[in-house]
């Protein structure tokens, strides 16, 4: 018997899959978290069949629901089109103007900037790259009007915004030395090469946060390397100079592909978070009107 599915349960699951976590989409959606739970399960009953996987992480979609989450992506966007549409937005112009960390121009960034400029076809885009501190400071002295960064900074003149979730992978090459695979505990860190990234950036002030968590008495020392950026660390990795912590992010062709490997290290887990750099007052204009499409459709990770 056909069921006809009900769009705003279907928008719900969208922002749950894409997020990954019942509470991320409860705040982007102003539900309840009950509420959005609530609107999972009846689109389950309605489909048949379940479309989430639950796990200690959060949910992610199994296959049906990878399925269904391409059709609710394709709906979410053709309704944003008729929005705009309707609301004579199509000739918008003008230039949309951005900060971002390297992590994150590399492999989040695109995918918003793609979908953005579907329905905002006139916008044209300038990108800043820089480190976390770098775009705080754009920000900060009105240079760029709007920013995303990596983990947990703080200055004046700006206010951060939750975006995503992420994690910090320790990861080797492939075939790797014998000392490197011999890691298992965040201690045996001491005996190996760490491949760092340089001072003021977002990713390393979170390992050496969560190093000094875990009791780990761990910085840069003899032998170690401090390299400038994410690629720069992928390369360094895979010629087997060390251990590189990496975000899932920007890892899942090279697992895919066998190039790198991951390294379990149980009582070690680096998680941060991607937010947005904002000024006391909202931004306005194009970029007011990017930030409210990204808090829509937020990007997912590919799976390897």
């Amino acid at each position: 018997m056909f069921t006809r599915l009900d769009p705003r349960r279907l928008e719900t699951f969208r922002v749950v899959a894409t997020t990954g976590q019942v509470s991320a989409a409860s705040r982007l959606l102003h539900l309840s978290q009950p509420a959005v739970t609530a609107q999972v399960r009846q689109l389950e009953r309605e489909c048949g069949r379940p479309l989430l996987v639950r796990t200690a992480r959060g949910v992610r979609p199994n296959e049906a629901g990878r399925v269904l989450l391409e059709y609710a992506q394709r709906l979410h966007h053709l309704l944003e089109e008729a929005a705009t549409a309707v609301a004579g937005e199509e000739e918008v112009g003008g230039e949309l103007v951005l900060a971002a960390s390297t992590t994150l121009a590399s492999y989040v960034v695109p995918d918003l900037l793609a979908s953005f400029l579907r329905v905002h076809r006139g916008v044209q885009v300038r990108l800043e790259v820089g480190n976390t501190e770098q775009v705080l400071a754009w920000v900060g002295e009105e240079r760029v009007p709007l920013g995303l960064v990596e983990g947990h900074a703080r200055a004046a003149r700006i206010r951060l915004e939750h975006y995503l979730d992420d994690e910090l992978i320790p990861v080797v090459a492939a075939r790797a030395p014998a000392e490197l695979m011999r890691v298992r505990t965040g201690k045996d860190l001491h005996d190996v090469p760490l491949l760092w990234r340089e001072s003021g950036s977002g990713s390393r002030a979170v390992l050496e946060r969560a190093l000094r968590q875990a009791g780990v008495r761990r910085g840069p020392q003899t032998g170690d390397l401090q390299l400038g950026s994410t690629e720069a660390i992928k390369g360094a990795v895979a010629a087997g100079l060390g251990v590189g912590f990496l975000s899932r992010w920007s890892i899942q062709d090279e697992l895919a592909s066998g190039r790198l490997r991951t390294l379990p290290i149980p009582d070690l887990r680096v998680k941060r978070a991607f937010s947005w750099v904002l000024p006391v007052d909202a931004p306005s204009g194009i970029a007011g009107r990017f930030l409210r499409h990204a808090r829509a459709v937020p990007p997912l990770p590919s799976a390897p």
